[in-house]
């Protein structure tokens, strides 16, 4: 096999990461390898945010990127370095930090995949399926292996307590309209995971400007037109709508976010496999959350493909 060229680390790669207990998804993009002006975005290790890489070279067939980030332990910032080499067309590396053997993790790179489903009109509902069935919760798992669930059913409402599990439902989903009913308490954070790969943020921010990481956003990609969240303690409505990598989001019947086509994962990933079905998450590690509504209606379409290698 031919030994890789600079310019092979272009394009946007899904980093599972090997080494830990929850399954996790890193992202990366790099432009201009193989020329000075050489960049690139990340999403992963420490915090989940979309970052532009301030230092990222080729050395010896070797892609190095890092940051100066809080990445655990004492107070205060550490570096973070990656690397990786292409090995059989797959991106292998792994994070150092220096002075926190802890954070240190491996990671194996697949291509980001083409998918070819686009939003055209041409999608047809199928019949929805409740998630919740308002009595237990059969038919959800946990995120992390070996953390308390954290998530109990009462008055059949879902609702648990802060720092729980992420809930990961058992069927996995292609293209859907998803509808939830939910009520926040004050300053209460969670999330939808789509198809375990992209979040739509829940937070209770009322009355603040709309933001990336704000109430119906598509977490740290896109922000909302308007906050439409509504005062704490009251049940607000989200509906989101995924066809390929095309989101439409709709808060309290207002539409904020409109045919948005994603670039990448969001930090909430843990299905690298972009181009087939994932799960629904519903991130239970920030705030307090109730729902008493999670449904899903799968979108269908005859010889409808998912497209190729990106």
């Amino acid at each position: 096999m031919n030994a890789a060229v600079d310019t092979d680390f272009n394009g946007r790669w899904n980093l599972k990461v090997t080494n830990e207990p929850r399954t996790r998804v890193w992202w990366l993009e790099v432009d201009d390898a193989g020329k000075p002006s050489i960049h690139g975005t990340f999403v992963g290790a420490p915090g989940g945010d979309v970052d532009k890489i301030p230092k990222i070279r080729i050395e010896k067939g070797q892609l190095v990127w890092q940051f100066e980030k809080h990445y655990g332990g004492a107070a205060g910032n550490q570096v973070g370095i990656y690397r990786a080499t292409i090995e059989d067309g797959k991106l292998v590396g792994s994070l150092h930090v220096n002075g926190l053997d802890s954070a240190s993790r491996e990671f194996v790179g697949t291509r980001a995949p083409d998918i070819a489903d686009k939003e055209d009109g041409t999608w047809k509902r199928g019949k929805p399926i409740e998630l919740f069935n308002g009595k237990d919760l059969a038919g959800w798992h946990a995120m992390v292996p070996g953390k308390d669930l954290g998530w109990e059913v009462k008055d059949r409402l879902l609702s648990n307590v802060a720092g729980a599990n992420n809930l990961v439902s058992d069927q996995k989903f292609w293209n859907f309209e998803l509808h939830v009913t939910f009520r926040l308490g004050k300053d209460s954070n969670s999330g939808l995971g789509l198809r375990g790969r992209y979040e739509v943020q829940i937070l209770e921010d009322f009355g603040k400007p709309a933001d990336i990481h704000g109430m119906g956003a598509l977490y740290g990609r896109k922000a909302p037109s308007k906050n439409a969240g509504v005062a704490p303690g009251e049940w607000q409505t989200m509906d989101v709508r995924l066809v390929g990598r095309t989101v439409t989001i709709v808060v309290n019947d207002s539409r904020v976010i409109e045919r948005y086509d994603i670039p990448g994962l969001t930090a909430i990933a843990n299905d690298a496999n972009e181009d087939q079905p994932g799960s629904i998450a519903i991130q239970g590690d920030h705030g307090a959350i109730e729902f008493r509504k999670i449904s899903i209606t799968p979108l269908t379409q005859t010889g409808a493909p998912r497209g190729g290698a990106r």
